[in-house]
């Protein structure tokens, strides 16, 4: 009888587990990407991965919620073709901003989605720099503004207000997005969005699919730790902040070394600032100019001028910090309070501390037998009051200031007299 028992409680559990699965094969799976900040590779890389995954799971859709300034244009590009690409229906929700590289990737996208409050637009390629002659920079902008219509037509939007956006720099709010068929609906949440969204029919491959999110499963992918601190430092005020603290770091090694902690502190630095201003196309004339302002301040310490070294250092630092970036692309600039605070801080630090140092160490030092008084000696005879001391490896003939002093006890050295010390008890 129990043995039946058992049997049948194992069926119903064997039973319950099948028909959980079933309900959640069942469910429609709805995966969700994050992208906030500027788009890098890193953020590429992200993208293409969570795509992928999508496939390989043959959810039924991918949703890219979107918030960027803009970003470089060869990831950029590579986000957008992979979506075109993709097998999957992919959904981008911008719930704040689309500036520059976010519209591209916005418009790419099978349902296009916005948030109340939120924009996108200014889309106006300025990777060229201002420098660059004038017929350089129309055909970019031809190449850039064709590159928007093609993706609009493709997607079925409207090809002339998506160019507004490159030739003029336009923005367009969720509302008038919509209206210039920019975009195809506004959600006010991620659950709004995934309600619209159902029933609705997309074209991947020619092949046209009704999309179905009733009861639907929600699968957040995050990026990687490694994913996440990359994306991190590959920021524009990091790379000045870490490309500055790598600088002071060697340079406080190099001026004590043996201290190890600063160089080592130092050196990891550096090598994380080149790789963000790698990952960031900087000018490395910018580079070059705050890596001088660093060997001005070095140079400082040993030479005196009068603070002008400090002044160059600062006036290279600070324009250097500018042009890092300047003009590169949007939403890849510095911040000016940052350079102001970094300006501050390191100048302080030179002109105070490091300064203060320098002219501890470069006091004169006495030398010779003046060198002796205030050194502790000891008695190699008895005291009363003459006798001899060793100190400084010598013998020397002393006389005790009062008192007695028996061998081996000490007395410090208070003057010296041709040849004579004069000392006294400790």
């Amino acid at each position: 009888m129990r043995k039946h028992i058992r049997i049948f409680f194992l069926v119903i559990l064997i039973l319950g587990a099948l028909s959980l699965g079933m309900a959640n094969a069942a469910s429609p799976a709805i995966h969700v990407l994050e992208v906030d900040g500027i788009i890098v590779p890193v953020v590429a890389d992200f993208i293409d991965q969570g795509i992928t995954e999508a496939e390989d799971r043959r959810a039924a859709a991918i949703v890219i919620q979107l918030n960027t300034p803009g970003g470089l244009l060869a990831p950029t590009e590579r986000i957008v073709d992979r979506i075109l690409e993709a097998r999957v229906p992919v959904v981008v929700y911008v719930d704040r901003w689309a500036g520059s590289a976010g519209t591209f990737i916005t418009l790419a996208s099978h349902i296009a989605a916005m948030a109340p409050g939120s924009r996108i637009g200014a889309a106006t390629p300025v990777a060229m720099g201002e420098e660059m002659p004038e017929e350089v920079k129309r055909k970019i902008t031809e190449d850039v503004a064709a590159r928007v219509r093609s993706i609009a037509e493709m997607r079925g939007r409207d090809p002339e207000q998506a160019e507004l956006t490159v030739r003029e720099g336009k923005s367009f709010t969720d509302r008038e997005a919509l209206e210039a068929n920019l975009i195809d609906l506004r959600a006010d949440s991620l659950e709004d969005l995934i309600s619209q969204l159902d029933g609705m029919t997309v074209t991947i491959r020619r092949e046209e699919i009704i999309l179905n999110t009733e009861g639907y499963v929600l699968d957040e992918i995050e990026m990687t730790l490694i994913q996440r601190f990359l994306h991190a430092i590959s920021d524009p005020n990091i790379a000045l902040i870490l490309l500055s603290i790598g600088s002071l770091g060697l340079i406080l090694e190099l001026y004590s070394p043996g201290t190890i902690f600063p160089g080592v502190i130092g050196a990891i630095s550096l090598l994380l600032a080149f790789y963000s201003l790698a990952v960031l196309d900087a000018y490395w004339a910018g580079v070059i100019l705050i890596l001088l302002a660093f060997a001005l301040f070095a140079t400082e310490v040993f030479v005196t001028s009068g603070g002008l070294l400090t002044a160059g250092g600062l006036g290279s630092l600070i324009f250097g910090s500018l042009i890092l970036f300047g003009g590169r692309a949007p939403g890849i600039h510095i911040d000016w309070w940052l350079i102001a605070v970094v300006a501050v801080i390191i100048g302080a630090f030179f002109i105070f501390v490091v300064q203060a140092v320098v002219r501890t160490q470069r006091r004169k030092q006495p030398t010779g037998q003046e060198g002796l008084i205030g050194m502790v000696a000891v008695a190699r005879t008895r005291l009363n009051p003459k006798g001899t001391v060793f100190v400084h490896g010598e013998l020397w003939e002393a006389r005790l200031d009062g008192g007695e002093a028996n061998p081996g006890e000490e007395v410090t050295v208070t003057d010296v007299k041709g040849l004579k010390l004069r000392v006294t008890k400790k």
